[in-house]
């Protein structure tokens, strides 16, 4: 394959001492222009509101995919210790968020989950019925993290590829060309278009960790696969330690099981319910688990877009961010209303690699 690259950062932009992550695109043959220069302007919208000095290695590319799907991405990932993850994350504190977030993690090196649809489940192989799993194996001694999350954490993953990349990269994205993609939302979003330059800061959000490994166990899982037994779920990722619901919270562990109840992001060991997650394809609410909850507007992570409709990235995507690693650059940093409405209940309202993909409605 031919490789083209560019790089995307606004270190000139937001002065010379300001570090920002740097976004080497790799394009797939037969990326239009038009296309190149929307993924540059998706990748500076990030750039802009994060400052780790790390680097980022993307292939992206415009093909025909078919279906309802408008893009997807597949990241690379690296397997640490608990005990590790929770280090990185306290070495790298430097928020509000970071701190309260820290200071809610099981101590120690493991954590226990509420799981279900599993072999070993003691209310049957594969019950939908939730458990806590307190056995200690490695599904609740490891946390996966993005490659390029990892960076952010200080971490030093080793260098990984995805078939269809372009070399080493830490994410795959590509976009469907079968859709009518407007690529200037600055003008309002045409209403018989997508909006490109938003769909693909969404699919750069998952790079970046937004993603759930709820989404193997919901894909895994009776009667169309498995059972597996729960210590082979080591699937649970950065994000997931904040994942929760009433059940989870009243026994004071993470929620990591595939059905529809209600799921939330918290940063006090679910105390207070935070912005709803979407609960899973196949056993949730339609929507993959690495997505915020469909039609509350919560942010660039919701899991679906509408014609016309111009996506960007909110406060609420960048504090799930900050709390898996990611510094904010200081004028992106939630206003303390904003965090304070989150603490007070905001929008309350083996297994396969998991791929995300948006789609359209």
């Amino acid at each position: 394959m031919k490789r083209i690259l560019a790089a995307v950062a606004l270190a000139a932009t937001l002065g010379a001492a300001s570090a920002t992550p740097i976004f080497n695109l790799h394009y797939l043959p037969g990326t239009s222009l038009q296309a190149q220069l929307g993924f540059q302007a998706a990748a500076a919208r990030w750039s802009a509101a994060l400052r780790d000095n790390v680097s980022i290695d993307l292939t992206v590319g415009f093909n025909s995919l078919g279906g309802n799907i408008l893009g997807q991405a597949g990241s690379t990932d690296t397997l640490y210790s608990y005990e590790t993850f929770r280090a990185a994350l306290a070495a790298d504190a430097s928020s509000a968020v970071d701190r309260l977030a820290g200071a809610h993690l099981p101590a120690g090196k493991t954590f226990d989950m509420l799981i279900n649809r599993t072999a070993d489940s003691p209310f049957g192989p594969g019950s939908a019925t939730p458990y806590v799993d307190r056995n200690g194996n490695d599904n609740n001694a490891s946390v996966r993290v993005s490659n390029a999350e990892a960076k952010a954490l200080g971490l030093t993953p080793l260098a990984q590829t995805l078939p269809g990349c372009i070399g080493d990269c830490d994410a795959f994205i590509q976009f469907n060309s079968d859709f009518n993609f407007d690529f200037n939302p600055d003008d309002g979003v045409a209403g018989n278009a997508f909006d490109f330059i938003g769909v693909a800061s969404h699919e750069i959000g998952h790079a970046l960790g937004f993603v759930s490994g709820v989404d193997v166990l919901d894909y895994n899982a009776p009667p169309y696969r498995g059972p597996y037994n729960d210590y082979e779920f080591v699937y649970v990722y950065g994000l997931d330690m904040f994942r929760y619901s009433s059940l989870s919270a009243a026994n004071g562990v993470i929620d990591w099981s595939a059905d529809n109840r209600s799921k939330y992001f918290s940063l006090n060991g679910g105390a207070t319910r935070g912005p709803q997650f979407a609960t899973g394809s196949i056993f949730g609410d339609g929507d993959q688990a690495s997505h915020w909850r469909d039609n509350l507007n919560i942010g660039i992570m919701d899991p679906t877009v509408g014609y016309g409709e111009r996506l960007l990235i909110r406060p609420m995507d960048l504090i799930a961010l900050d709390a898996i690693g990611w510094d904010l650059q200081i004028q992106q940093v939630p206003t303390p209303g904003t965090l304070a409405l989150l603490l007070a209940g905001l929008a309350a309202l083996g297994p396969n690699r998991r791929r995300d993909a948006i789609t359209g409605r």
